[in-house]
């Protein structure tokens, strides 16, 4: 039987488990009720703790196959209309469920929904409460830079299938979740509601992501979505304002920079050719060059 949502839980065995999934198993008023599929991606078994007496949870081992195919695994499996990725150091705030619900009764053709979150550090202490207010068809947003937590978001399963799920490519590894929201930004509405849903752990302490290789990765799926069939067409349609076609603007010429030192004199042209598309007329706009200028820092901070 379906259910609401599917909260899917990857793990290498994090004592900080237990907090991620009792804050979804506390989630009350959710109609269509809900459930957590913890994928442990150890190699070895998870200590016993009560949590796993619940039936509203299922394990399933992956043994070491990396974050990617453990979350695909789960998403396999899942019955949710709705997925919900969550890391296994990051918890749902009281009420996030029910919030979100809410959200997707008034918005029955949005692709992703999400709310407000909050990072703290290892400690726990709060760092910064994130607000960003993107909605609507934010392909343009994803390609230039910014980027929504999937700790904070429901993604509608068929979707999600639709666009081929988690990439395990080595390229991208780091910043598989910006390559999913993209291809589904591609395709699909998103639905925001400014409630705090999420509290997600920031910081390389403990972290299974190698901070050293993120950047380029991000690059290598910047260029996966220009890649995609139709990608200049949908971010000339999208980017309305002169500020975001100033962002993408600056997103296509790093992408010329970036193959050509590559030698890819052929792709590097065309994103050339297609930067200049995004010139007339933003450009005689202050806002154009301010979005040039933005580059790829995060513009939504409460």
């Amino acid at each position: 039987m379906a259910v609401f949502c599917s909260t899917i839980i990857p793990t290498i065995g994090r004592s900080t488990l237990v907090h991620s999934v009792n804050s979804v198993l506390t989630q009350e008023g959710v109609p269509g009720g809900i459930e957590v599929i913890v994928v442990n991606d150890s190699g070895k078994s998870l200590p016993y703790a009560v949590w796993q007496q619940s039936p509203m949870v299922n394990v399933i081992d992956t043994c070491r196959r990396e974050r990617c195919i453990a979350r695909n695994s789960g998403a396999a499996i899942a019955r949710g209309k709705y997925l919900h990725f969550l890391d296994d150091d990051d918890i749902l705030l009281p009420g996030a469920l029910s919030a979100l619900w809410e959200l997707s009764q008034q918005n029955q053709d949005a692709a992703w929904l999400y709310g407000s979150y909050q990072t703290v550090d290892n400690n726990g202490a709060l760092v910064s409460v994130w607000h960003p207010r993107l909605m609507g068809h934010i392909f343009p947003h994803l390609v230039a830079g910014e980027s929504i937590p999937f700790q904070a978001s429901l993604l509608l399963s068929s979707h999600f299938f639709a666009v081929g799920m988690f990439d395990p490519h080595p390229a991208i590894l780091g910043v598989e979740d910006r390559d999913v929201g993209r291809r589904m930004a591609f395709s699909g509405r998103i639905a925001y509601q400014p409630t705090i849903v999420a509290q997600i752990r920031i910081g390389e302490q403990s972290s299974t992501t190698n901070w050293r290789t993120i950047a380029e990765s991000d690059r290598w799926g910047r260029e996966k979505a220009l890649r995609l069939e139709g990608a200049t067409t949908c971010l000339r349609q999208s980017a309305r304002s002169p500020y975001w076609r100033g962002r993408v603007f600056h997103a296509y010429l790093a992408s010329a920079s970036w193959n050509l030192k590559r030698r890819a004199g052929f792709t590097a042209a065309s994103r050339l050719t297609a930067a200049l598309s995004f010139l007339w007329p933003a450009c005689f706009s202050g806002d154009f060059w301010s979005g040039v200028r933005r580059q790829d820092r995060h513009l939504y901070h409460a």
